[in-house]
């Protein structure tokens, strides 16, 4: 559906939308209805004068747009989902999910990412990030169900895109046996109430195999393709996980993570403070855009959420991908 700017706010807490460039809205006017691209979270200061407008004088703070941005993130024209990430760490109430579907319109969806603690085989330490113990909640469907999936999808509504359950690195243990944990994987996914989109994503190349794909589909899940540089490039995951089989019929879910041979830290400090493109990532766009225009035109949804570590500002690898898809 047409794009349609959302007013200024009453409110003095309340972040404006940036001033943006008739061309995007026209962009965002064309861009196909089932295809939703946005960002990994949204509080950001550095997005001043492409998603937010200067306030009193100045950026606001990335505390004030955490708390008070987001309707001002979905005004944006090519704006139609966001990455709910601060999931990962901890789990919402369906209070909070209520009042972040609140603020946005109608054909906005969200992508949840499920707790670490229901997808990450061990319990790390504090800081440090190394192992400490084994997880008594690694892939326990009653806690999921429980903590995350009755409050995010009784809070959003029928604002609810994708949920996704990203694995971290699972280790030497675990992917010694790679069809064993695949149906893990697959035996949790296969109970949890069924309803959501379920969207599993990995981080080991080693589970982007036919297997997993296949148990995956029986389960009633997708595929979450991670553009990462640990993963292979983002087309010949696409491959494997049949997404561009004749015919298909999932959803295309992808998250643009990181810019590959980066780091994480080392991006995030390098491309500080997310304004601007630095390293342009041109075949995971090239591929993203050719495996959205097929979706779509098969009337998949497509759901691609970008980090502002893939090519340095993520609003403008969203305008880039966009001009692509379309053009």
């Amino acid at each position: 559906m047409p794009h349609q700017q959302l007013p200024l706010f009453a409110d003095v807490d309340a972040i404006d939308p940036a001033m943006v460039d008739q061309a995007v809205t026209a962009l965002g006017t064309t861009l196909p209805t089932q295809i939703h691209l946005g960002t990994s979270s949204w509080s950001f200061p550095g997005w001043t004068g492409l998603v937010y407008a200067v306030r009193n004088g100045k950026p606001a703070s990335e505390q004030a747009i955490a708390r008070h941005g987001l309707a001002a993130y979905a005004a944006h024209p090519l704006f139609r989902t966001v990455s709910l990430d601060r999931t990962f760490y901890a789990p919402l109430s369906h209070d909070e999910f209520a009042r972040y579907a609140s603020q946005v319109p109608a054909h906005f969806r969200f992508v949840v990412k499920a707790p670490a603690a229901i997808t990450d085989p061990v319990v790390r330490k504090p800081g440090s990030g190394e192992a400490a113990r084994d997880n008594p909640l690694f892939l326990d469907a009653p806690a999921a169900a429980t903590t995350f999936i009755r409050p995010a999808i009784d809070g959003l509504g029928s604002k609810a895109g994708p949920l996704v359950f990203q694995f971290p690195p699972l280790g030497r243990r675990l992917l010694s046996d790679v069809p064993k944990v695949a149906a893990r994987i697959a035996a949790f996914v296969a109970v949890l109430p069924r309803g959501p989109l379920y969207a599993v994503e990995v981080r080991d190349p080693q589970l982007v195999c036919e297997g997993f794909a296949r148990s995956l589909e029986d389960a009633g899940a997708v595929p979450c393709l991670a553009v990462h540089a640990r993963m292979p490039p983002v087309d010949e995951q696409a491959e494997v996980f049949g997404l561009t089989q004749h015919g298909a019929r999932q959803p295309l879910v992808a998250r643009w993570n990181l810019h590959a041979g980066r780091g994480y830290e080392d991006a995030k400090a390098d491309y500080f403070p997310f304004n601007r493109l630095m390293e342009e990532d041109v075949p995971s766009r090239a591929a993203l855009s050719r495996l959205a225009r097929a979706a779509a035109a098969a009337g998949r949804d497509v759901f691609i959420t970008i980090n502002n570590k893939a090519e340095g500002s993520a609003p403008l690898s969203v305008q880039r991908l966009a001009e692509q898809i379309i053009g």
